[in-house]
């Protein structure tokens, strides 16, 4: 079974920048799929971004692209999400998640992302 913790959340003004964090423990992830999701106040979980095994193929949502890079540091079991330009409409519970071990490529499919971390709160002020 796979643990995952996030780390990294905070306040932060609008148009700064923070990276997120997370560490799996438990077993190997080198091989998976991993991804950020993130949920705002009465809204539904939503992907943010998701990065292959080795990754070489990244997605992000349209709503982060070109200002939030996923990365991962699979020798320290870690996958970061450094987001820059942040604004009042990134706040929100980001949580990281263990998807599927794919050869290449990446999936978009909340349903394959079976493990999930307690997730780390990010608010920007407007």
């Amino acid at each position: 079974q796979v643990k995952l913790v996030e780390s990294g959340g905070g306040v932060v003004q609008p148009g700064t920048s923070l990276r997120l964090s997370c560490t799996a423990s438990g077993r190997d992830t080198n091989w998976d799929v991993m991804g950020w999701f993130r949920q705002a106040p009465g809204k539904e979980r939503e992907l943010v971004a998701v990065i292959s095994w080795s990754g070489a193929s990244q997605f992000y949502s349209e709503s982060v692209k070109g200002r939030f890079t996923i990365s991962r540091d699979n020798a320290k079991n870690t996958m970061y999400l450094q987001m820059n330009s942040l604004k009042p409409e990134d706040t929100a519970a980001y949580f990281c998640a263990d998807g599927p071990a794919l050869r290449s490529g990446v999936t978009t499919e909340m349903r394959e992302f079976t493990a999930w971390g307690q997730g780390t709160q990010v608010t920007v002020p407007s």
